[in-house]
């Protein structure tokens, strides 16, 4: 199944009805599908042929957005990049995918020109602000409706955190795995309406297709704001979202939050980093239906899962012992703990997450080694630790690379974040390990601060060691103003242990 395939599902359900709605402005099925139909002939008449790979550059945006039903209304193979990206990372990547067309935002321009002369394969690019237009009338015919080659729908870019990006082919059956989960698994209204505030280009912009398919609305918005983000939740009647754990403790922090109306909501979901249970019963509190989604760019979003309900006991109660969880493996995906020699582990043995199913990659773009190596004894690796309760309910207790060792025992780093984010005067943390001549390592906790609070660092250690015991408490607490993140949010442990003098 193409990506624009679910486009056209959508306008066979109604072509009037809104499809992308941004700034007060609403383009319907009908629009969007006429105007894929005019990029893929101009794509075509540039000489765009089907597999060729076709990126994007540009914030949350319709135009932009629809340019992806376009790439693959013409047979190619989208390719986004992360706007956040520095220029040497995107030229990477463009190198990497082998690009021969580029869409870009005019914002982006100077780094485009940065790049341009080091990437001889890229021969089109065109500018959404300067360009879009006349791209679109160089096209003889607007009848251009062209297969996948391959199945092949799209190639994306690891964060590249831990060295050079690679580049993860998702085939169409991958995608279409991926949205028969999330249909499956969480509850729809019969027309959704889809708030993408974090960016397209990554788990907000898959997270449309289950809405398209449905004939449901997209509301983006162009960039976070978190007053204007429950305002457009009233406002349009919202019934789904997605946010990182570090934009719902935003979202807890705004004062307008009681005030909001989210009547409308059904599904909250929440993933892409672990979540403070602490922080997660206050949002069943105050904003309702949260919903859970575990993957990882080489298995989209739908790994495990857990729907607004699974969160609550039969009898109403918050079911607590389940919020650190990421939920049950899905339906058409099947999960295991694997030890270092290969072998699987029985219920409850904590070893490293592994899955397989029609939701794994295809692999990683022109780099078998990393594909072997991933999918080693024919399971595919998560390269995170974790472990299975008796309910099938999948814990992840690190990743693998960030798990402490001090004094001859191991420290699960999330475990010690989830103690610290109990805290009333955390906003957010991270746990890492630092070298120690006593220890081997030393628990270190970075700490960043809710607005206007303070915190002594011995009463932060207790409050912990009260809580986990003396051998996870941190042995040292730094307090800084802010986390430095990735493009999608996540805390850099690497940074942290660079800038702490770490290995």
């Amino acid at each position: 199944m193409r990506l624009v395939d679910y486009l056209d599902k959508g306008a066979s359900l109604d072509a009037s009805a809104p499809c992308l709605s941004t700034d007060g402005e609403t383009r319907t099925y009908g629009e969007v599908r006429r105007l894929s139909f005019r990029i893929a002939a101009a794509l075509a008449a540039r000489g765009v042929v089907p597999g060729e790979r076709v990126a994007v550059l540009s914030g949350n945006d319709p135009t932009a957005f629809t340019c992806v039903f376009g790439i693959s209304r013409a047979g190619a193979v989208w390719c986004p990049i992360n706007p956040r990206n520095e220029a040497y990372e995107n030229r990477e990547l463009l190198a990497l995918f082998g690009c021969t067309a580029l869409i870009y935002q005019e914002s982006f321009a100077p780094l485009v020109a940065k790049i341009r002369a080091e990437l001889p394969e890229l021969r089109t690019l065109v500018c959404l602000e300067t360009e879009f237009d006349d791209f679109l009338a160089s096209a003889g015919s607007d009848d251009v409706d062209r297969p996948a080659r391959d199945d092949l729908a799209m190639i994306v870019g690891t964060g590249g955190t831990t060295g050079r990006p690679k580049g993860v082919e998702l085939t169409g059956d991958n995608l279409l795995a991926m949205t028969a989960i999330t249909l499956m698994s969480y509850p729809w209204a019969d027309r959704p309406v889809y708030l993408a505030l974090a960016p397209l280009t990554h788990a907000a912009g898959v997270l449309c297709f289950p809405v398209l398919a449905k004939g449901g609305e997209i509301v983006i918005m162009r960039k976070p704001d978190v007053g204007a983000f429950l305002a457009l939740i009233e406002r349009h009647r919202v019934t789904h979202t997605f946010l990182p754990p570090t934009l719902i403790y935003m979202v807890l922090a705004h004062p307008g939050l009681d005030e909001a109306d989210q009547s409308s909501l059904r599904c909250f979901w929440y993933g892409a980093a672990p979540m403070s249970a602490a922080r997660l019963e206050e949002a069943l509190r105050r904003i309702g239906p949260m919903a859970q989604l575990f993957g990882q760019t080489e298995a989209p979003m739908m790994i495990s899962t857990m729907a607004p309900a699974d969160h609550y006991r039969p009898d109403g109660s918050v079911a607590r012992d389940r919020l650190s969880s990421a939920g049950r493996p899905s339906p058409l995906v099947t999960v295991a703990i694997m030890g270092p020699d290969g072998a699987l582990l029985p219920r409850g043995g904590t070893g490293e997450i592994v899955c397989r199913g029609p939701l794994v990659m295809r692999g990683y773009h022109r780099d078998p080694a990393a594909t072997a190596a991933a999918s080693a004894h024919g399971w595919h690796h998560t390269g995170d630790i974790g472990y299975l309760d008796e309910d099938n309910y999948l814990f992840i207790v690190d990743r693998a690379k960030d798990m402490v060792i001090t004094g001859g025992f191991n420290v699960y780093s999330t475990e010690v974040e989830q103690a610290l984010m109990q805290h009333p005067a955390v906003q957010d943390c991270a746990v890492i390990g630092l070298p120690d001549d006593k220890w081997g390592e030393r628990v270190t906790a970075i700490l960043q601060l809710r607005a206007g609070a303070t915190a002594d660092k011995e009463e932060v250690a207790a409050f912990v060691k009260a809580r986990i015991g003396s051998v996870k408490a941190p042995k040292q607490i730094e307090i800084w103003d802010d986390l430095p993140r990735s493009k999608v949010g996540k805390v850099l442990k690497s940074d942290l242990r660079a800038r702490l003098g770490g290995r």
